[in-house]
């Protein structure tokens, strides 16, 4: 079969090769990947790939070899997956526990977009406390987390102000109900909850903008420049604030799919496509995602795909 590997070159991060098809483990089912979906810190990986590394975590398809200790879906099933890694192939092995079944009426494009940023946005939500009635500040809205967590926070009644680079980028979020602004500094607050994903300078100066005993939950460095946070300046600001880490990962990640999957189904999640092209354009899919030439997700289709 073929499945792409890194190059380690920034101008064609990746490449085709021939390798034989993978053998599941007991617990895992075997996929005929039909689209995937690449995320911008798969990206960074690709700059100085280690050894070994084979991208690709978010996939749907068809099962053509169901796990042999019986967990999970039957032979013949669409799915999506979030496996740890290996997805931009044509067949991947994945943990029973990382799938979710497929309705007909979601092909397999919208699916492959859903399940690393759908992933983060549920958790990150849970994580922060029911958004009903809140005032929520989220920066590094730009992608495809940001409309995860914008959709499904103001769907839950949340008042939510969402921070992107342009105003292009921040047009479907306002259509969804945010209040978009473009700096961190042009937000207004106090915020009960601040989701801060860019880092560098950003995050010391959404810190001072939540409410006394608010929190803010970090899970991302976006710009990728460390933060410095000044005690004596904190004293200055609201009191009582708590700070916490989140990271997405953690299996299993199949209740978190299905999830997902009813909310695309019942019309109350809808993934933001910025392109689907064939896998043979992976490489400069890769370079685009990058740059930030693509707004919302890339899916790229497999054999055509679905």
């Amino acid at each position: 079969m073929q499945r792409l590997i890194p190059t380690g070159d920034a101008a064609r991060p990746v490449a085709f090769t021939e390798v034989p098809q993978p053998v599941p483990e007991p617990g895992e089912a075997l996929v005929k990947v039909e689209a995937f979906a690449p995320n911008r810190g798969e990206t960074f990986l690709l700059e100085h790939p280690s050894p070994g590394l084979l991208p690709g975590k978010d996939i749907a398809g068809l099962v053509v070899q169901a796990a042999a200790d019986g967990s999970g879906p039957d032979t013949g099933t669409r799915v999506v997956g979030h496996p740890a890694q290996g997805g931009w192939a044509e067949y991947a092995a994945v943990p029973t526990h990382s799938l979710a079944v497929l309705p007909d009426g979601i092909d397999s494009a919208r699916a492959a977009a859903l399940p690393l940023a759908g992933i983060t946005a549920l958790r990150l939500l849970a994580t922060a406390g029911s958004p009903a009635g809140r005032r929520i500040l989220l920066t590094g809205a730009s992608g495809g987390v940001g409309h995860y967590v914008t959709e499904l926070a103001v769907g839950a009644g949340a008042d939510l102000t969402a921070v992107t680079a342009t105003p292009a980028r921040g047009e479907r979020l306002a259509e969804l109900g945010a209040e978009v602004v473009h700096d961190v500094a042009e937000a207004r607050g106090p915020f009960d909850v601040v989701l801060e994903s860019t880092g560098g300078a950003d995050l010391p100066l959404a810190l001072s903008k939540v409410r006394p005993g608010g929190t803010l939950v970090w899970f991302g460095q976006a710009s990728r420049t460390p933060v410095s946070l000044d005690f004596f300046r904190l004293l200055d600001g609201p009191e009582r604030v708590t700070i916490r880490h989140f990271h997405y990962a953690g299996a299993p990640y199949g209740p978190d799919l299905s999830a997902l999957v009813r909310l695309v189904d019942q019309g109350r999640l809808h993934p933001e496509i910025g392109r689907v092209t064939d896998w043979g354009r992976t490489a400069g899919t890769l370079v685009d995602l990058r740059e930030r030439r693509i707004r919302g997700k890339a899916v790229l289709l497999v054999g055509g795909g679905r």
